[in-house]
């Protein structure tokens, strides 16, 4: 066999190799349910959730925006409405700054910066209302006691 045949019998190899690990992990994928799935992901974002979370900067919910919307992503149908209340709030409150230029990690409401009027100051106050309204406080809660109740661990460290 010439060392060209040797290389493209490996390469092959190696291929075939591939597609057979990535159709296995589709098959696992497929056959899981969605609870299975959603735990999944629970425990493996619970780390990144508790930094994010005890970091105590203004922008602490915004940094983990993405955390909470690949939680969203794998939730069961039965808690949807609960993940659009949290993660709806959270980009709310982010598009609200980033539309008047305000960095969500140095706002301050009582000095806002040169160029933040009334009515972005209003834009920004209406957004936060909505994150920090009772709606979105009991969603987060009840995300958490699901958490808990159908994986057995809460959303945090």
């Amino acid at each position: 066999m010439t060392r060209r045949r040797v290389l493209a019998s490996g390469l092959a190899l190696v291929v075939l190799a591939a597609v057979v690990v990535a159709g296995v992990l589709v098959v696992r994928r497929l056959a899981t349910s969605p609870q299975e799935r959603y735990c999944a992901t629970v425990v493996a974002q619970r780390a990144a959730l508790s930094d994010r979370l005890s970091a105590g900067t203004p922008d602490v919910l915004i940094t983990a925006l993405p955390v909470f919307e690949d939680l969203q992503d794998d939730a069961p149908s039965d808690i949807t409405d609960e993940w659009r209340q949290v993660v709806d709030a959270i980009r709310g409150l982010r598009d609200a700054l980033d539309a008047t230029g305000v960095d969500p990690a140095t706002y301050d409401r009582t000095d806002p910066p040169d160029g933040v009027g009334t009515a972005e100051t209003q834009r920004i106050d209406d957004a936060a209302g909505v994150l920090g309204s009772q709606e979105t406080s009991a969603a987060l809660a009840d995300l958490d006691q699901q958490a808990r109740d159908l994986c057995r661990t809460p959303l945090t460290q």
